[in-house]
């Protein structure tokens, strides 16, 4: 196959590079997002020499190639512009999507690539207030400092690697964008606040503010900076474009985010200030519920610190009691962070579940919780807002507050009086986050479809109809030779025909057999190789001695999970004896997401092979008889 004229022939087919919004590649498919689904020529794409069908479904216009579709996507990246800046997540379906969901998703993608810092600055940030607190070190040592600097640095300068992420996330070159959140931190920049709030650019008044550990800001102005990029991009020669389009974009969004974006975080915070003490006029029980139900999400913006200034005038005057009723939010996220690292069994979830949870019982620090589980578990926040409500309306109903400014953690208790009523509102908001998170689970229920089926992934997607009879070489000779495939899993079995993915149920890659697991191990069918195993952990490609290619697809949609709930046990190039474990997964947890797992086992090169016949039983156990191969 000629992989570069394949590439060609089926950009040309689809409607052109210019049609394409994004693509990506699983195991076997091409996966285009177009602007116009009515242009791609499908019957001219499937007479491709190397395309084995064609699928509409789930917003995506797929490309199936089998084995051979990453060779096929690396021409298409050699050729075009696609699949490189433009791609997204194989999960997202973005024109279907909810605006609010949207928002959340850019969000959460934007920062979680920076979990891995914000959980080891939240420990950090633990053990330095352990430490002083005991006495073991001074907070005016040079020991102190310097650990405290490398807690403190991702938080300060989180404009800055925001810039880069959200560039990232939205199709934006990363390192112009790093560069627009590095101006709002540049000495010079925040040099003018020495002289008041307030300058002028071009004669323009701006408002200045401290735009260090903010969030909301940076977000709309890289936002805006990818749509001027593109439109840069248009009108400026290509020749031209290395120095004049990030020169220009400079130029015209930094001075736009000091005059326009940053005060509008300000105006807003202030807005939310003035509310917050109309309510503490009206009632404190009614105050408590409602910052301590919602204003985890003026984290989640970076607009929580447009209400310290409140605190810090309150504190002026002896006590505050907006720190008391926030309180009750962190602890309320401590519980529910608590409740998925006792709930979850996947290792990466776990670890930064069990992370965010010490980042807010011992330093206060909300962040690693906010957006690395409340913005993916989107379930969890109700659990926030319920425990926060309650533990807030405590605090706010007993009339508790701060006789310092601390971050709200177990070594911070004693800043608040009455200790007794602020330690029943903080016990009862995590208590409650923790309950709530344990019955109810923290995966985001989804129904499987059809649609859903075929936008799965990398692994595999292949054959169906029902087997026929065994066929007999013309003249009736015998049987040259057959190949037995055990079965790799324990459970129901099904014809592919029932495959909620039309590529498998329409026999486009070969035939085979589906099986709906009972347990969650995969185990090998044949002796033979590994060719390949999905990092998602969700398919293995096999080749037996005798040369049969099998490929085991576990559930459909699964790659949407990007590998969380399974655990391969082997790798590329592993020889492997019938039997073997290759892949575990937690099916209770798969099913719980939402997904089906429903696994088909199928031989990816049936043209080898005269038949292939399936068990005519309807349940099988690992290690039983599930194909024939009839040569």
């Amino acid at each position: 196959m000629k992989y570069k004229d394949l590439a060609k022939d089926i950009v040309q087919n689809i409607g052109g590079e210019e049609n394409v919004t994004n693509l990506i590649h699983c195991a076997t498919r091409l996966r285009f997002n177009l602007k116009d689904n009515r242009l791609p020529d499908k019957e001219k794409l499937k007479s491709l020499e190397g395309v084995l069908s064609v699928v509409e479904s789930g917003g995506q216009f797929q490309v199936i190639i089998g084995n051979d579709v990453a060779h096929v996507y690396q021409e298409i990246v050699k050729t075009t512009k696609l699949g490189m800046g433009n791609a997204v997540s194989a999960d997202a379906d973005q024109p279907k999507e909810k605006i609010l969901s949207r928002i959340f998703a850019v969000i959460s993608g934007s920062l979680s690539p920076l979990l891995p810092a914000m959980a080891g600055a939240g420990i950090l940030k633990a053990f330095l207030t352990l430490f002083t607190t005991f006495g073991w070190v001074s907070a005016e040592s040079g020991t102190y400092l310097i650990l405290a600097a490398a807690a403190n640095a991702v938080f300060y300068f989180l404009p800055i690697f925001l810039g880069v992420t959200a560039a990232t996330k939205f199709g934006a070159n990363p390192y112009v964008g790093g560069v627009i959140g590095a101006a709002l931190m540049e000495p010079n920049f925040t040099g003018l606040l020495a002289n008041g709030d307030k300058t002028s650019f071009l004669g323009i008044p701006v408002v200045l503010m401290d735009y260090s550990s903010t969030v909301f800001p940076v977000f709309v102005a890289i936002w805006i900076f990818s749509y001027v990029e593109k439109y840069l991009k248009k009108i400026i020669h290509k020749e031209l474009q290395t120095f004049l389009v990030p020169l220009l974009s400079l130029v015209i969004i930094v001075p736009l985010t000091a005059m326009i974006f940053g005060p509008f975080g300000v105006y807003i915070g202030n807005a939310i200030a003035d509310a917050i003490n109309y309510l503490m006029g009206v009632s404190g029980l009614l105050t408590g519920a409602v910052i301590g139900g919602l204003i985890f999400f003026l984290v989640v913006f970076g607009l929580h610190w447009g209400i310290i200034p409140i605190v810090l005038a309150n504190l002026s005057n002896g006590t505050d009691p907006i720190l008391a009723m926030w309180a009750a939010s962190n602890f309320a996220m401590a519980g529910v962070a608590l409740g998925v690292f006792l709930k979850s069994k996947e290792k990466t979830l776990k670890s930064i579940a069990g992370s965010s949870t010490l980042s807010l019982l011992l330093a206060g620090v909300s962040e690693p919780t906010v957006y690395g589980i409340l913005l993916r578990f989107k379930r969890t926040m109700s659990y926030v807002i319920i425990a926060g409500a309650i533990g807030g309306a405590i605090n706010g109903g007993f009339h508790t507050y701060a006789t310092a400014f601390v971050f709200q953690n177990i070594f911070s208790i004693g800043a608040f009086k009455p200790v007794s009523y602020y330690l029943i509102g903080i016990a009862a908001a995590m208590g409650i986050g923790l309950v709530l998170t344990i019955l109810f689970g923290y995966q985001d229920k989804k129904a499987v479809s059809v649609t859903e089926a075929s936008a799965e992934g990398p692994a595999a997607e292949v054959q169906a109809g029902p087997s026929k009879a065994s066929s007999k070489p013309t003249g009736g000779s015998p049987i040259l030779k057959k190949e037995v495939l055990l079965s790799p899993l324990t459970g129901e079995v099904k014809s592919l025909t029932e495959v909620p993915d039309p590529a498998f149920a329409e026999g486009a890659m070969g035939k085979g057999v589906a099986i709906v697991p009972s347990i969650g191990q995969a185990v090998s069918p044949v002796n033979g190789t590994i060719g390949t195993i999905l990092k998602s952990g969700h398919a293995v490609i096999l080749q037996s001695e005798s040369g049969a290619e099998v490929l085991i697809h576990i559930g459909i949609n699964t790659v949407q999970l990007k590998g969380q709930y399974f655990s391969p046990r082997v790798k590329a190039g592993d020889q492997v004896r019938k039997g073997d474990l290759l892949i575990e997964f937690d099916l209770e947890e798969i099913k719980e997401a939402g997904y089906n797992p429903i696994t088909p086992i199928i031989i990816s090169n049936t043209g080898d092979y005269l038949d292939v016949i399936e068990t005519t039983n309807s349940w099988v156990t690992a290690q039983d008889k599930l194909l024939t191969l009839v040569v």
